[in-house]
């Protein structure tokens, strides 16, 4: 069982690491949190408010709201290639518009593996018998449009989480847990938008908030001992720069974070936040606040300067050339951004991707070497690959985001 720890330990530590000391990790299931697609991934993950694709099932499930006809996505990475572990991460998405609807049905598959892990007693070191590790989750979706400039996404999800497939020794539950969440969604996407002195951005502006994973804490063990999922908040604003009839350069950035209680104990020590371990000391069992209220003791549990630096930032750009109804190819970079005392992840990205009649391919990889200590972390020369078949909407991804037809 030490190896599958280690696996998640560096898992976690990719994902959102924290200087300060919590009682416990702050949520549990943290693949739902990776960045999917390669697309947003080339931008710094910057997808809150561009969404114009399947895959924004993940980024923002509003966007889906303009667009009609169908597409299908598939990405596959090697995740943690520093570690040379097995561990591959795979999400496939699918939408499709309805009109009877008058909106769009979206789903996806998300599958993180551990891969395979030998398992020994305490009394023994010698294997008696192996198991497979994975996360997984199935989402359900519905997008529509609240207003011609407005879209609303909803998504319900079926987590489930095996890590082992069986107790270790004399421990009580297992190493599997399922439960279930939920997102809420919004972008405006204005036809008429002209800025003072600036211009006109009717239809090359966009904003968009998202609320994931919304849903109950996950227990493997027991109820007393359940962990938080990744309630993520996420602020998405995108603007196209430049457009013409080839041409198109586009502007994102994303502003998140993780709303979750910390399950901090105020102490002698100075750690700073409220004391929720119902004992009044730091040596009673800590009893994590339930996502409902995490949704707003998150923004307040440490002083106004901490909450800002907790606050992640990734932004990029995203350049396209070519005729949107036949062949077009993109060049994309961005920016990651977490603040060395919440996590301190921080690496460049970059990408490509073509588009070819109903076909597209895009990749997208990571760099950390222009940061100090950049060549030993994790995600280091991360690469993600995307293929996206989509038929019956609109191509048009120069004049303006895409609102259907």
């Amino acid at each position: 069982m030490n190896k599958i720890v280690l696996v998640l330990l560096v898992l976690t530590s990719a994902i959102f690491v924290n200087t300060r000391v919590y009682a416990q990790g702050e949520a549990a299931v943290p693949f739902l949190l990776l960045a999917p697609d390669s697309r947003a991934s080339g931008i710094g993950e910057s997808g809150g408010a561009i969404a114009d694709n399947s895959a924004a099932i993940f980024w923002n499930p509003a966007g889906i709201a303009f667009l009609t006809g169908s597409d299908v996505g598939l990405t596959h990475s090697k995740w943690l290639p520093q570690f040379n572990l097995d561990l591959f991460y795979d999400y496939l998405t699918f939408r499709q518009y309805m009109e009877e609807l008058d909106g769009s049905v979206t789903a996806s598959i998300t599958f993180m593996n551990y891969g395979e892990f030998v398992r020994t007693s305490s009394a023994s070191p010698d294997p008696i018998g192996t198991f497979r590790s994975f996360d997984a989750a199935l989402t359900l979706g519905y997008a529509t449009k609240i207003h011609p400039d407005w879209g609303l996404g909803l998504n319900f999800r079926i987590i489930h989480s095996r890590l082992s497939d069986k107790p270790t020794e004399n421990e009580q539950g297992s190493g599997v847990a399922t439960t279930v969440s939920f997102d809420v969604a919004t972008m405006w996407r204005p036809a008429d938008f002209n800025i003072p002195f600036i211009g006109d951005f009717g239809n090359r502006f966009s904003l968009g908030v998202n609320l994931s994973n919304l849903g109950p804490k996950i227990s493997y063990i027991d109820q007393a001992q359940a962990d938080p999922i990744p309630t993520n908040f996420r602020l998405g604003l995108a603007a196209i720069l430049l457009q013409d009839d080839f041409n198109s350069l586009t502007f994102s950035i994303d502003f998140s974070k993780l709303l979750v209680d910390k399950g901090v104990s105020q102490t002698d020590a100075g750690i700073i936040g409220d004391d929720t371990t119902g004992t009044g000391s730091a040596a009673g069992t800590v009893k994590r606040k339930d996502f409902y209220e995490a949704l707003f003791t998150a923004w307040t549990d440490q002083s106004f300067s901490e909450e800002i630096r907790d606050i992640v930032t990734s932004m990029g750009l995203e350049y396209w050339y070519g005729d949107p109804t036949d062949f077009m190819f993109a060049l994309r970079t961005g920016l990651f951004y977490e603040d060395p005392s919440f996590g301190n992840r921080k690496f460049i990205t970059i990408g490509a991707g073509i588009r070819y009649d109903m076909y597209g391919f895009d990749f997208s990889y990571i760099s950390t070497s222009v940061f100090k200590d950049g060549e030993n972390h994790p995600l280091a020369d991360t690469l993600r690959f995307s293929l996206l078949i989509g038929w019956g909407g609109t191509p048009d991804k120069i004049r303006g985001f895409p609102r259907g037809l």
